[in-house]
């Protein structure tokens, strides 16, 4: 191992390929071991920029998290009626996942075995509760059809959002269906969910 090689690495290609081989593996499939021959480093040259792997797992999913908490206060998600403001989210959360596919999907994929796991999952319900109060406050509106259980919109609007971690993949460079698709999940999801407007 050279020195030019083990100096190429840094804390964020690191943490690409650890993301790459906790999907690909399962985090709790994956050893240091594992994680030096993907980086094609030495163990300790990783220990050189983290503590482990868990401290590697803490910041691939604080970095989609951070992402999407950060939607949250943007001012589409704080100003105007609620259902502008949920469908701006919905929006914009279809967008971090397409720019942060695959630190999302690790974020999803966690099931709570570790401490930083925990942690996880309790940020990530905190988010999916600021979004379903938002539905609420659509439907408390009279913005969101009374014929529609509001728990099971939200179930089926979360469901939605986050398959797309199952089949999206990027096109390079972007593209006309990278743009669309965010639309598309709003329109698919609030074109049945808003009522219907009044007719004169």
């Amino acid at each position: 191992m050279t020195a030019a090689k083990r100096d190429a690495y840094t804390p964020d290609t690191l943490l690409n390929v650890a993301v790459r081989v906790f999907n690909e593996r399962g985090y709790d499939g994956t050893s240091m071991e594992h994680l030096s021959q993907a980086a094609g480093i030495s163990k300790s040259s990783i220990y050189h920029h983290v503590a482990g792997k868990e401290e590697l797992l803490r910041r691939a999913v604080s970095r989609a998290l951070d992402a999407l908490f950060a939607v949250l206060e943007e001012p589409g998600a704080v100003r105007g009626r609620a259902v502008e403001r949920i469908e701006y989210v919905t929006r914009r959360t279809v967008e971090v996942l397409m720019a942060e596919l695959p630190h999302v999907t690790l974020l999803l994929r966690v099931r709570g075995n570790t401490e930083t796991e925990r942690w996880a999952m309790e940020r990530r319900r905190e988010f999916d509760q600021r979004v379903a109060d938002l539905l609420k406050a659509a439907a408390a509106d009279g913005d969101l059809r009374a014929d529609v259980d509001i728990r099971l919109a939200t179930r089926l609007l979360f469901g939605m959002v986050n398959s797309l971690v199952e089949w999206y993949r990027p096109h390079p460079g972007g593209g006309q269906d990278d743009d669309q698709l965010a639309e598309t999940v709003v329109r698919l999801a609030f074109d049945g969910l808003r009522t219907a407007p009044q007719r004169p």
